[in-house]
């Protein structure tokens, strides 16, 4: 017999004194399903603790995972887009911009600051995919040659953080200028005997990868990470043929030669630290 007999059956607790549990307590991983607590999966630089899926993150994560003690110097903080084609689809450009700036905080699709890493003073540029899908345009691309610039005057190494769907429609010819102009940058970068490295996340395709994404002395990405141009559906239904397991992953894309090495995020502050110092 047991030593315990419940005397009244069912939950008894008052409605006033249930609690629930506060939003963004825990993170469930989109890949295995598994959940961990939100603090657990941010001291794991954003990576699953059980299956090691890098969840996609901004300019803030990447800024506080690589910046000793998050300390850096932002760039060109306050530019923001024009609109000079006038462009109008669902909705007015600039009023898309606005909405998006009010939604994100951001003023545009990337950031550009500078700071120590491991002691090493860096200039980074990163994308934002949550700013009109971290598309290029001619903020970008300023921001970008600005930050290069910077590296120059500052002779400090250069790092590109990419993580975009390509080109902005709605700037048109000013955004495919972007390629162009980034490139040019990077040109007398190379000049100055200074190092690029570039970050490839997921997804980096369109212009951004025909331009500096892929223009590093050494071209990294996380693990997973989509690279391409097109996207897999394009390339399929203009070739007429079924694409292998995996295309257009980090994985593929290393074992063809276009990528020098994947590097886990949690090791990404050390190893590009290390490579800077002994590249300088």
């Amino acid at each position: 017999m047991s030593w315990f007999v419940r005397k009244d059956k069912g939950i008894l607790t008052p409605t006033e004194m249930k609690r629930e549990a506060p939003d963004g307590l825990w993170y469930q991983c989109p890949n295995c399903k598994k959940v961990m607590h939100t603090r657990e999966h941010k001291i794991n630089a954003y990576t699953c603790v059980h299956c090691n899926y890098h969840e996609k993150i901004g300019s803030d994560a990447y800024f506080s995972i690589l910046f000793d003690e998050n300390a850096f110097t932002e760039l060109d903080p306050n530019m923001t887009s024009g609109d000079p084609l006038k462009f109008t689809d669902t909705k007015s450009y600039p009023g898309r911009v606005k909405a998006t700036m009010a939604k994100t905080g951001l003023k545009d699709a990337v950031r550009t600051a500078y700071g120590p890493m491991n002691g090493v003073t860096v200039t980074i540029a990163c994308m934002d995919f949550n700013f009109i899908g971290g598309s290029m345009g001619s903020v970008v691309g300023e921001k970008i040659a600005r930050a290069v610039d910077h590296a120059i005057q500052s002779r400090t190494p250069f790092l590109m953080i990419s993580r975009s769907g390509g080109a902005r429609m709605m700037e048109a010819g000013y955004s495919l200028m972007q390629m162009a102009k980034t490139s040019a940058k990077l040109a007398l970068l190379a000049q100055a005997k200074l190092p690029y490295v570039s970050l490839l996340t997921d997804p980096t395709t369109g212009g951004v990868t025909a331009s500096y994404a892929m223009l590093g002395d050494f071209n990294i990405a996380e693990p997973g990470a989509l690279i391409g141009f097109a996207g897999p559906r394009v390339i399929r239904e203009t070739i007429g043929k079924d694409l292998p397991k995996d295309f257009q992953s980090a994985e593929f894309v290393l074992e063809h030669g276009f990528l020098d090495f994947i590097v886990d995020r949690k090791d990404l502050k050390d190893k590009l630290s290390s490579l800077f110092t002994m590249l300088a």
